[in-house]
């Protein structure tokens, strides 16, 4: 089970900073669309080329023109880039194509999407890698149902990532539904012990 660090709402310096701290507990590197919108691919190839050996995820959230939108991110260094899963169909098949053609990865997010369905037919365009996203705003009202995991449950040849205000007091609840990656970004990167925050996530995960 991975564990994959949202860097979100942070300046570059912190980010950078933070990085230090938990590189040795952390597997993918999410560089979070506000740091995006803030910084742009500079920070994405920034990181890229500080960490190679760990997978970038470029948080693109991207909804339409794709096609531009995945090779800025894939040429800038992540390894993986995400969209959403009410996009156009054409929109999502269009980022498979330029991952396909940079050997690099989709991740489509699911955010917003109630019914298994919609993931079938993701599957059915070429989808392996999904993220269960409860958002910010949503978290604001109330904590990660397990229910969430009901959009996945048994579909099978499909990646799951994890994401929505785990802590590590959450954590256990969601590692026992077993998702390939787990999302971890105010617990760790808020942290004033950021060092000992991804050490012990990283344990639990591990155990």
């Amino acid at each position: 089970m991975n564990l994959q660090i949202a860097l979100d709402r942070l300046t570059r310096k912190e980010c950078l900073d933070v990085l230090r701290e938990t590189e040795q507990f952390v597997d993918w590197i999410e560089v979070g669309t506000g740091v995006i919108k803030e910084y742009g691919m500079a920070i994405v190839r920034e990181i890229k080329q500080a960490y190679p050996h760990k997978t970038v995820v470029a948080d693109m959230k991207t909804c339409d023109a794709g096609k531009h939108e995945a090779a800025q991110a894939l040429e800038a260094g992540a390894d993986i880039t995400t969209v959403m899963a009410f996009s156009a169909d054409k929109t999502i098949i269009d980022t498979l194509k330029v991952a396909e053609d940079y050997g690099k990865r989709i991740m489509v997010d699911l955010l917003g999407v109630t019914e298994q369905k919609r993931i079938k037919d993701l599957q059915a365009l070429g989808v392996d890698l999904v993220s269960l996203h409860f958002g910010k705003d949503m978290q604001s009202e109330g904590q990660m149902g397990t229910d969430l995991f009901s959009l996945t449950q048994g579909l099978t040849g499909l990646e799951v990532a994890v994401a929505g205000g785990i802590n590590i007091d959450t954590l256990p609840g969601v590692k026992e539904k077993r998702p390939d990656t787990v999302i971890v970004g105010g617990a760790i990167t808020k942290s004033d012990n950021p060092y000992e925050a991804a050490r012990a996530m990283k344990g639990l995960i591990n155990q």
